[in-house]
Parts: structure tokens; sequence; C-alpha cells
């Protein structure tokens, strides 16, 4: 596993060097779904802090025995589960107005935090997220609620047949997040690229990559 993460920091460092980018701005958020904690103990101790989770009931066991990591939560945000992540995420990509981010920011502001959070972008539209054309308004709404602070985008492609097939979307959501930090200056991350494409997210200009199957290998359903 240790083997697999240098391999996903030299690719990232290789993708930076080619088109100019430090790798220090690039953050690897390692998907634990289904990873026993004591392998992602094994990537905190490698030097991986952000570590992301679908799953609350995940989340929650993990967190309770792994101490001194970034938590993400990536999974679809639901209304009757957004509270306990409220509690236990330290951020949220998968922002998308309505019921579950205004439960979500409720239970933070009860609990005195501030939460950072993604809008989840979706370019298909048949996957939760907002479509390109609503973001503005989308941007709007959050930005405006108490208990959340929007700091960027993050998207899941098409599902496409090779990694550059999925340029055109990192392209895409590049040029969304610069023509919206415009009017949000606090827009800072774009959260896009897995471990079948996330070199070409990183030359596209990913600040995070959301990395699993390259680190952890193939894993059984949740």
């Amino acid at each position: 596993m240790v083997e697999n993460l240098d391999r996903v920091r030299e690719t990232i460092a290789a993708a930076c060097a080619r088109v100019g980018r430090d790798p220090a701005g690039v953050k690897v958020v390692a998907a634990g779904k289904t990873v026993e904690p004591r392998v992602l103990g094994w990537v905190i101790e490698a030097g991986i802090r952000d570590l992301g989770e679908n799953y609350v009931r995940e989340l929650r066991a993990k967190r309770e025995v792994l101490p001194g990591a970034t938590w993400h939560f990536i999974g679809t945000l639901q209304s009757h589960t957004a509270h306990h992540v409220a509690e236990l995420a330290d951020v949220v990509e998968t922002a998308v107005p309505g019921r579950a981010l205004r439960r979500l920011a409720g239970r933070a502001v009860a609990s005195s935090r501030t939460l950072p959070v993604l809008i989840e972008v979706d370019f298909t539209g048949e996957r939760t997220g907002v479509p390109p054309g609503d973001l503005v308004g989308a941007c709007d709404e959050i930005a405006s609620t108490d208990g959340v602070e929007l700091v960027g985008l993050m998207t899941l492609p098409p599902l496409t047949a090779t990694a550059e097939e999925a340029r055109p979307y990192f392209v895409r959501l590049r040029e969304l997040l610069a023509s919206l930090a415009i009017r949000f200056p606090g827009m800072r991350e774009l959260s896009m690229g897995m471990s079948l494409d996330y070199p070409v997210a990183v030359e596209e200009g990913a600040t995070m990559v959301r990395i699993g199957t390259v680190l952890f290998g193939e894993r059984p359903p949740a």
C-alpha cells in the first residue's frame, strides 16, 4: 500500500511538471470506502491526512479510532443523515441546495461550527449534483447559509473509456470555478479526478484528487 502511495505521488509530480504546477498544490484524499481502519492508519503514517468517506456509519467508526485526520464526506448528502455529517466531517464535498444542506448547516450552527463545502457539479443530467447552468443560483444560496463556507467545486465526470476523454469535463469545471470566483472569492478548491483519471485532472488544475482503487486495490461493494 505504501508503494502504491509512492506511485500516486510520483504520478502527481509528473503531471504537475508537465503543466508547470507545484505538486504541493494537489491534496490526495484517500477514499476509504470499505477499507479497514488499520489500513487507513498506514496511510496516515505515510503522511496522508485527508481521508474521504461515503457513508456516515463508516465515517463515525473510523473517526473514533483514527485521530489527527481531516475527514471529507464524499458520499451523497441525504436529509436523514446530514445532521450526523455535520458532527463528523471536516469538509463536505457533495453540497447541493436543498433540505439536506439546510439540515447540515443547521446542525453546524448548533455545534458552533462552520463547515467548508464544495458544490457537486453534475455534467450528466442523471446524477446528484447541480447542473452547470444552475451554479450561480446554487452558489448564492449556499454562500448566504450560516454554518457552511463555500470553498469550491467537485465533480464526478461521465464514465469514459479513457482518462483523456474525461479531460473536457475537468477543463469545464476549472473554467466554471474561475468565473464563479470573481463573485465568490472564497472559492479556490477543485475536487476532481479519481484512480482512473487523476493525472489528467491534475494537469487541468485539480487541487484535490480522490484516490481509492490505486491505493487500496479493488474492493467489494459496501
